[in-house]
Formats: structure tokens, C-alpha cells, sequence
């Protein structure tokens, strides 16, 4: 767990900044792998554990941030998601097929997609479709590669 939660902060910060301060981060390809490989519990707990570190400051969030401050900001509702990106992950690979992992992949990331702009129009007062222009438009193309790497990679890793 500790091997994730150290690989998640160093993903947040490979980060393209976006308009509208959501940046793009690996951190969307970890967290799941993470539900994949150490399992659904257990990659929840690294999730949980990552969110805490940054909430007390450390600087583990996009661009070496840390605090309540982000949590509580504009992209909180994507930071508040992860523990269920990586639980819906290892659920879906529990399941030992290929379809239910890639469901579990994908529900996570509708999940926090729909967290991200939610938090986000609230945070800033912005209407809906706005937050969806900022929050999951940009990242879908992305989101989809990344779950192709997980489903055909995850498993692979896995058995090392």
C-alpha cells in the first residue's frame, strides 16, 4: 500500500495544467491500478490514506500542494472520488473477466467525473454544463487510454 500511495503522489505531479485550474494527472491511471492489484480493500485503504497525507498539508496533491484548502477547493469532488475509483476497480477485477473489470474501470471514472463537476459547480458557483466542459470533456480521450492500459496491463502486473 505504501508503494501506491507514494506512486499516486508522484503521478499527481505529472500534470498538464488545463484551463480552469483541473489540471490532467496520472493519478487517474494509478488509483484504479492500485484497486487492481492490491485489491479492492486494500487499494480503497492507499486511496484513503494518500487523501489524508495531502489533507494534513503534505505535499502530495498536483503541483506539490497539500491542504484542506484543496480538498475543500474546486477539484476536491475529483480528490474525494479516488477511494471509489480504486474500490469500483477492484471490484470489477474481482470478478476475474475481462468485462467486469472494464466496467468497474470505467463506473469509476463516470464516478468521478460526476464528483469532479459537481464540487467544482458548486466550489464556483458555475452552472452544469460548464463544469462538464472544464471537468470531463478535456479528460475523457485520456481517461479512455488509461483504462485500456489498466485492463490489459493491471492483470499482467498482478501475477508478477
Amino acid at each position: 500500500m505504501g508503494i501506491f500511495i507514494a506512486l499516486i503522489a508522484v503521478c499527481a505531479q505529472i500534470s498538464i495544467p488545463m484551463p480552469y485550474g483541473v489540471p490532467m494527472t496520472l493519478q487517474t491511471l494509478i488509483i484504479p491500478l492500485a484497486g487492481v492489484i492490491l485489491g479492492a480493500r486494500n487499494g480503497t485503504i492507499a486511496a484513503l490514506a494518500y487523501i489524508l497525507l495531502g489533507a494534513i498539508g503534505a505535499p502530495v496533491f498536483a503541483n506539490f500542494t497539500g491542504g484542506l484548502g484543496i480538498i475543500l477547493g474546486p477539484t476536491g469532488g475529483v480528490i474525494f472520488s479516488f477511494p471509489v475509483m480504486a474500490l469500483t476497480a477492484g471490484v470489477g477485477d474481482k470478478r476475474e473477466s475481462i468485462i467486469w473489470l472494464i466496467i468497474g474501470l470505467i463506473s469509476g471514472a463516470i464516478i468521478n467525473y460526476i464528483c469532479g463537476m459537481l464540487f467544482f459547480s458548486l466550489i464556483l458557483s458555475s452552472d452544469l454544463r460548464s463544469a462538464f466542459f472544464v471537468c470531463v470533456l478535456p479528460f475523457i480521450p485520456t481517461d479512455i487510454i488509461k483504462i485500456v492500459l489498466i485492463a490489459f496491463f493491471g492483470k499482467k502486473i498482478k501475477l508478477i
